[in-house]
């Protein structure tokens, strides 16, 4: 969140800049993705979103991915609206986007029934991934586990090894390839090369992240070489923002 987010926005800045964006962060403590710490990590939403409210931001995005998603389908919502809360009672009203909600509505945005996965989780983390995807309407046709519980051990992951872990998947009946299902976990770099290679859209929970973010700034969804969902071509799911408010776009990350 805190790298291939703002890498992302200042690619796109290289051919629009007249949109120019400014990062804030604030941090939520976790060192092994458990259940146990996912809990614990989800407590410190307030605290967080308290602090980016400071800085007045245009759009707030909250991860990680599986810390809302272990908690239960839909949990997604009740975590945006808290922040949404908070940002409120603090004069700064923005729209708040997760990566768990931004990933199902890039899979929705880009037509797909059915989706293949990659996580760095155990294989009891990425089962309740499946679930919760599943039970937003997407299939999930098959799942790989890198198995990496230590948080910081999946930031140093090599995104390139993607180009290769993708092929252990059945791709047979998949409609997109979600390369990434966690926004720790490094893959911006092989998001295009493995969609070229594999013929079919591919995204991951931060290109979803930047995509939502976008639409609620009423921006183009566009980011150069990041896949078909930041194509440009790819309609808005409902509920983007309207016009961007006075002052530039600002985002900011609640999760780890």
């Amino acid at each position: 969140m805190e790298t291939e987010l703002p890498r992302m926005l200042h690619a796109r800045e290289s051919v629009l800049p007249e949109d120019r964006f400014v990062f804030h962060s604030s941090r939520m403590r976790m060192r092994h993705v458990t259940p146990e710490q996912l809990r614990a990590m989800n407590a410190q939403t307030g605290r967080a979103a308290l602090e980016l409210a400071d800085a007045r931001p245009d759009v707030v995005a909250t991860a990680c991915l599986v810390a809302i998603m272990a908690q239960g389908p839909g949990h997604h919502c009740a975590a945006e609206d808290e922040i949404t809360t908070v940002l409120r009672d603090q004069g700064a009203p923005a729209p708040v986007v997760s990566s768990a909600g931004a990933l199902l509505d890039g899979i929705k945005a880009l037509g797909a029934r059915r989706v293949a996965i990659i996580t760095p989780y155990m294989k009891p983390l990425t089962r309740l991934v499946a679930e919760y995807i599943e039970d937003a309407g997407t299939e999930v046709v098959d799942a790989l586990s890198l198995e990496v519980p230590d948080n910081l051990a999946v930031a140093r992951l090599d995104p390139d090894d993607l180009r290769t872990h993708w092929r252990r998947l059945d791709l047979s009946r998949a409609d997109a390839l979600v390369l990434s299902a966690c926004v720790q976990m490094p893959s911006l770099a092989s998001i295009q090369p493995v969609e070229d290679a594999a013929g079919l859209p591919v995204l991951s929970a931060a290109t979803a992240t930047a995509y939502r973010i976008l639409a609620a700034l009423d921006l183009p969804t566009f980011v150069p070489g990041a896949g078909s969902l930041l194509s440009g071509r790819v309609h808005r799911p409902a509920g983007a923002a309207g016009p961007l408010p006075a002052g530039g776009p600002a985002t900011g990350d609640g999760g780890p």
